[in-house]
């Protein structure tokens, strides 16, 4: 019986925590992203990677918000998924959790072909905070995962180049003021899912351009790309070519021989296919490929050393299995940016599917047997020729339009007027979140709030900046020109913007939270921890309820405040605020490592340690931060426990 392949609406239930509010202040402090090198470092590396590695690095995360309101309480929950099927194959795409597949199903087989994880727990692993491991994931936007990980994206169905239906993802990435699109197909009795992508500047100046398609794994696999060198870049922030598959005695191509998360960025030939394979023990495993564009391949492992495993186990179920991830970029390390053009595009098509061949053997010849293969099960030239049969279709307008994304695309629009063939950004997803910003573009000014709340989003491109400096000088367009300005690195503007805004605000601590920020990277700490109490005691008088925005706002600027009353030893201030948290607050895992900073300034040394033989989990623990193990360390003299070790790195002597 022939399958014709199809779209379909599906739900899924998991054991998955609640996302929570975003965090309502604006991320005005320098972005904290792990995956940076020293300088001596750059100076070694080829002059073009060199070039790319400080093209544009990523500075600031406006206008996003930071994504850290989930916590760790899982209960059963209802996820929208999209299936695709044919006769061989079944994806499974979430679009309303940044477009993700999170399941490939081989049918003739039996097999899943990724790592499926059996929980949704976001974890800090995104560039604002929020993300989730399993599946394929699609990173734009900087270095780093994606501001998109667990946000919605646009979906229809569209006509694939082989008549049948594909189905369309597409959003407006907003740290790059970029679109893209994603485009997945199942060509009848294909084995391979077809993925086509393209990212657009409709500006008119260059940008810099960042993709990684993500792909968990589970980790008893050997993984396998056509290189023999490799970058190693671990969380000790260095970047050095590395011999593949092994160097200092062990074979790094099996992701459980590492002692450390580490990531191996493959130096493919130029002349090479592009692929990378992950198999098991008996030969079975993923395959992925790409047309010549999507240069970079990747592995990244957690490693076989504490701090890796209790990763795995937080990211998941313990008992579970692990994962590691192979991974497909524009570049060849993910610290690189490239140039798009003005008013350019850049697109390309990528193939997932099973593939059998033996993972065993010396690395030349287990390289050419993997490569074998694929070319018989899928030619290259088939993959080339694929992507032309895409292109036209890659401008057809959607037809049902399947899940809704962000109004963020059609302010754009609105703004410019810029046909998007393919991707609509419709004036009607437009949303309380833009609709000051819509008044903004067609009266000239934002609009007066209506009910005391904290403040909304604030957009920080030049465009909008030039807008906010024109329109009438209210407290609140204000406080946004000085965000916008301070995004710019105009940091004395945007003082005096926040300055002019205090005399007539009706509320003053969004303003005195954004001054106390400037004190801080000033280094006048003194004057910004009275700054905090202000704008502490302000919010405490003006929070009108327990509602999530003022419970999200409280914790928010509670934390921000006790970090920089310790920080000048006033001890007593910040248990003040500590005492003014809601009680809920308190309780969270965060709140808990943060009293027990408190109750060791105090003096009150076995109160703080008895925090940690009760037991806490900071939900939004940083990937490679290493807060806990110090605060251990001054108050015991025994090894960190395993279920407080997340550290990704060794341990200096």
């Amino acid at each position: 019986m022939v399958i014709v392949t199809t779209i379909r609406r599906e739900v899924i239930t998991l054991p998955a925590a609640d996302l929570g509010p975003d965090n309502p202040l604006p991320p005005l402090r320098p972005l904290d992203e792990v995956h940076r090198i020293e300088e001596r470092d750059r100076d070694e590396l080829p002059r073009d990677m060199a070039r790319q590695v400080g093209f544009a690095p990523l500075r600031s995360l406006l206008p996003a918000r930071v994504r850290d309101g989930y916590g760790r309480e899982r209960a059963p929950r209802e996820i929208d998924a999209l299936v695709l099927e044919n006769d061989r194959l079944r994806a499974a795409v979430l679009p309303g959790l940044g477009g993700r597949i999170a399941s490939l199903f081989h049918k003739p087989t039996g097999r899943e072909l990724l790592y499926r994880n059996p929980v949704f727990q976001p974890a800090n692993f995104a560039l604002n905070g929020a993300w989730y491991s399993g599946g394929i994931e699609w990173n734009i936007g900087a270095t780093g995962h994606t501001t998109l990980s667990v946000a919605p994206l646009h979906a229809a169905r569209v006509t694939a180049p082989d008549g049948g239906e594909m189905l369309r993802l597409w959003e407006w990435e907003r740290l790059r003021d970029l679109p893209f699109q994603v485009d997945l197909w199942l060509p009848e009795h294909s084995d391979f899912l077809y993925v086509g992508v393209r990212v657009r500047n409709p500006h008119e100046k260059p940008v810099p351009a960042y993709w990684w398609s993500n792909i968990a794994v589970p980790e008893e696999r050997r993984v396998i790309a056509p290189a023999d060198e490799a970058w190693h870049f671990g969380y000790e922030r260095r970047l050095r070519r590395v011999p593949v598959p092994s160097y200092d005695g062990i074979d790094r191509t099996y992701p459980l021989n590492s002692p450390y998360a580490a990531d191996y960025f493959y130096e493919l030939p130029e002349e090479r296919r592009r692929w990378i394979a992950a198999l098991a023990a008996d030969g079975h495993g993923l395959v992925q490929t790409s047309t010549d564009v999507l240069r970079g391949r990747k592995l990244f492992v957690w490693g076989n050393g504490s701090g890796g495993r209790r990763w795995q186990e937080w990211l998941t179920e313990p008992g579970t299995g692990g994962y590691c991830e192979i991974q497909a970029g524009l570049a060849r390390t993910q610290l690189e940016h490239v140039r798009l053009d003005a008013e350019s595009e850049v697109s390309w098509l990528e193939a997932y599917g099973p593939l059998d061949a033996s993972p065993d053997g010396e690395w030349e010849t287990v390289v050419s047997g993997v490569e074998e293969r694929l070319a018989a099960v899928l030619p290259r030239a088939d993959v080339d020729a694929a992507y032309e049969a895409w292109k036209p279709h890659a401008d057809a307008e959607p037809g049902e339009i399947l899940a809704v994304g962000s109004g963020w695309g059609a302010l754009e629009v609105l703004r410019t007027d810029w046909k998007l063939p393919g991707t609509p950004f419709d004036e009607s997803t437009l949303g309380e979140d833009q609709e000051p910003w819509r008044q903004l573009l067609r009266a000239g000014s934002l609009p007066d709030p209506r009910r005391v709340r904290p403040p909304g989003e604030t957009l920080v491109a030049r465009h909008w900046r030039d807008m906010l400096e024109t329109a009438p000088a209210t407290p609140l367009t204000e406080y946004h020109l000085g965000v916008a300005q301070w995004h710019d690195g105009d940091q004395a503007q945007a003082v005096r913007s926040w300055e002019r805004a205090l005399e007539l605000a009706p509320s003053l601590w969004p303003l005195l939270r954004c001054l106390a920020v400037a004190d801080h990277e000033a280094g006048n700490h003194e004057r910004a921890a009275d700054r905090y109490t202000e704008a502490f005691d302000d919010l405490c008088h003006e929070r009108r309820d327990t509602g999530a925005s003022w419970t999200a706002a409280t914790a928010a600027l509670g934390r921000e405040a006790i970090e920089a009353l310790l920080a000048v030893r006033r001890t007593e201030q910040a248990r003040s605020v500590w005492e003014r948290l809601h009680p809920a607050t308190r309780e969270r895992g965060r709140f808990r490592l943060i009293e027990a900073g408190l109750l060791l300034a105090e003096g009150r040394r076995e109160e703080a340690r008895a925090v940690f033989d009760a037991g806490f989990e900071v939900a939004d623990l940083r990937e490679g931060a290493e807060a806990i193990g110090r605060l251990w360390a001054r108050l015991a003299e025994e090894p960190l426990p395993e279920h407080y070790d997340f550290r990704m790195r060794p341990q200096e002597t």
